[in-house]
């Protein structure tokens, strides 16, 4: 069983991944959703907006869910930016894509889903902040 923020897989996620889709990323610069999918680009990695009201975000094609993301694309870490009522459909959606690591940030908590994407093999961050974890590396 995948652990619940266990700084190693934590660690190992944030080294080894490439692809992040930002679920709830805004387009509004001021919102921090934005702001960390700003910095996780600049960063290196492959950043895949999501969110059902637009089309591009920062330059790249959003998506208006993760099963919409084509299957060909490896989902890394998938990073949300929801509130936690919204957690559990978001968690399904990335059980079935077979996502490495599923991270929710500052703010966003459900241990229910958590237990159940740990289970599944599917490591998880809860209520932490990818941007802080990432520089503290």
């Amino acid at each position: 069983m995948a652990g619940i923020n266990d700084p190693g897989e934590i660690a190992r996620a944030l080294k080894t991944a490439r692809t992040i889709a930002v679920v709830g990323c805004s387009p509004k610069g001021n919102r921090p959703s934005h702001a960390i999918a700003s910095y996780l680009l600049s960063a290196g990695f492959d950043v895949i907006p999501v969110n059902p009201g637009h089309t591009e975000i920062l330059g790249r094609t959003c998506y208006p869910d993760l099963a919409s993301i084509p299957k060909d694309v490896r989902l890394d870490i998938v990073d949300v930016f929801r509130r936690s009522e919204f957690v559990p459909g978001i968690a399904d959606a990335a059980f079935a894509r077979g996502v490495g690591f599923f991270w929710m940030q500052d703010g966003v908590v459900d241990e229910g889903a958590a237990r159940r994407l740990a289970a599944a093999g599917i490591p998880v961050a809860m209520d932490r902040c990818i941007y802080r974890d990432h520089t503290a590396l």
